[in-house]
């Protein structure tokens, strides 16, 4: 077995045992759905389904899913990412070489078809650029979110590196910021562990003013920094998908 069908089938096992693992199967299905940007319409047709039976499952309008239709859904969802150049997967392929701890991090984690502005990009996101006014116009590639605390707490620094996918030309962002001071320093420790690497742009979102220690390590580090007004981290993921 080749190392790429490997990770592939491990990618797989994790996705399939969320499902059946979780309490609430259906809206599981749906967040793996919208992960790797597939439409209820293109799955339905995929799967030889009407768009109805997505819309069942993940309303929870049906019962629990069976292995079958398990097993199916995630094919689908592998199949019609392979199609389009295994964007997700190439993605999803890194986290899978990390701990369990990375995955439970990270929210989501995406590539641009095309390269984004911070500017514009930070528009769609609704946050202010606090730090870093001068980088407005310098492209991004693609961005990654993940929930600060799990961070911090659970996932071993070495392990950070995956947090940048495909490129470090990418927005980080930490949900559930309380001060914003621990998003900066991990970052900072990140960066130093790693040869100078950093993300692009640094968003934090759950917050209305950074902590002033984590204001000093985005000016002394020239990070740019943004704060994102977003209600919450549903609405922020789902302008985030928006954003071609």
């Amino acid at each position: 077995m080749s190392v790429k069908k490997s990770i592939v089938e491990e990618v797989a096992l994790h996705i399939a045992g969320e499902i059946v693992l979780s309490s609430s199967p259906g809206q599981t299905m749906k967040k793996w759905r919208k992960y790797f940007n597939i439409s209820q319409t293109d799955l339905a047709r995929h799967m030889n389904l009407a768009p109805s039976v997505i819309s069942d499952y993940e309303s929870g309008r049906r019962r629990s899913p069976g292995s079958i239709m398990i097993k199916k859904f995630v094919r689908s969802l592998i199949e019609i990412d392979s199609r389009r150049g295994m964007r997700t997967l190439s993605t999803l392929a890194k986290l899978s070489l990390g701990s369990s701890k990375l995955y439970e991090a990270v929210l989501d984690m995406r590539e641009f078809h095309m390269p984004v502005k911070i500017k514009d990009f930070c528009d769609k996101i609704d946050a202010e650029i606090i730090v870093g006014k001068e980088s407005q116009e310098t492209f991004i590639f693609g961005y990654t979110v993940v929930d600060s605390i799990k961070l911090v707490l659970d996932v071993p620094s070495h392990e950070y590196i995956r947090l940048y996918g495909a490129t470090t030309q990418r927005a980080a962002i930490f949900t559930r910021v309380k001060y914003g001071r621990s998003p900066m320093v991990a970052v900072k420790s990140m960066q130093a562990g790693m040869g100078g690497l950093r993300p692009a742009i640094i968003v934090l979102h759950g917050i209305k003013e950074i902590d002033r220690l984590g204001l000093m390590i985005a000016r002394s580090e020239k990070m740019p920094l943004a704060l994102s007004k977003t209600s919450s981290i549903k609405q922020l993921l789902e302008k985030l998908r928006k954003i071609e």
